[in-house]
């Protein structure tokens, strides 16, 4: 039982698009989408009953006061009941050591969890940066990733270097607690970080693995390695 974080959009709607639960369907889990209500009672609740969570992307930036600094000019958009709800979920999952795969949006709501911190926008704080916010199609893979070897990402992969699309204009600063930088593009943006420890499953990725998951290999793997660490395998 995967428990997936859906998005709040116009007119008050939770939605999520079909690709983060066909992914997991596909992989042998059974998905529960969780919609944003930033309650405890009702988070733990619910985690008593999943085997894992997957957090999903989202078109809205992580207030930068759970970090510590102030709003950058280029911040977008923030969500509040997307942050509130991640950060509870996260504090649980690290309570019950519950599988999670982070995507996106996901991997950046960690990293703040774990202590870490955001470079806000990308284009204008980093130096030569790569496009990272290809835009539409959004399953082209637009840019290399260079992995660290030895690591499980590597093991997903089954080598040191692959091709990921790129969907956002936010990124990893500062990693947080137990969180191992696995992969970087060209440019120095963290890609993918694990948690080392050997009693946690702990993946979080900053491309989009759920597009197109039915033509790339690498995606798929990491759907079944998440399914398989949340079934106790």
């Amino acid at each position: 039982m995967i428990g997936i974080t859906c998005r709040l959009g116009e007119k008050d709607v939770f939605y999520l698009r079909r690709f983060y639960a066909e992914a997991v369907e596909y992989a042998g889990g059974v998905p529960v989408y969780i919609p944003l209500i930033p309650d405890r009672e009702y988070l733990g609740s619910l985690c008593g009953r999943l085997d894992g969570v997957l957090l999903s992307g989202s078109d809205s930036d992580l207030d930068p006061v759970y970090y510590g600094e102030e709003p950058h000019p280029k911040l977008g958009s923030v969500i509040p009941e997307r942050d509130e709800t991640d950060l509870l979920l996260l504090e649980m999952i690290e309570e019950r050591k519950l599988p999670l795969l982070a995507i996106c949006f996901g991997m950046q709501s960690l990293n703040v969890a774990r202590g870490g911190k955001l470079i806000q926008d990308i284009e204008s704080q980093v130096d030569s940066p790569l496009k990272h916010d290809q835009g539409e199609p959004f399953d082209r893979h637009s840019h290399a990733i260079r992995i660290e070897k030895g690591t499980l990402l590597e093991e997903l992969a089954g080598e040191l270097t692959a091709r990921v699309n790129s969907s956002h204009h936010q990124a990893l600063k500062d990693p947080g607690s137990n969180l191992q930088p696995a992969a970087w593009a060209s440019d120095g943006i963290i890609e993918a970080v694990i948690d080392p420890r050997q009693d946690r499953f702990v993946l979080g990725v900053q491309w989009h693995p759920e597009i197109a998951w039915e033509r790339d290999v690498f995606s798929q793997a990491i759907f079944r390695k998440f399914i398989e660490a949340a079934s106790g395998e």
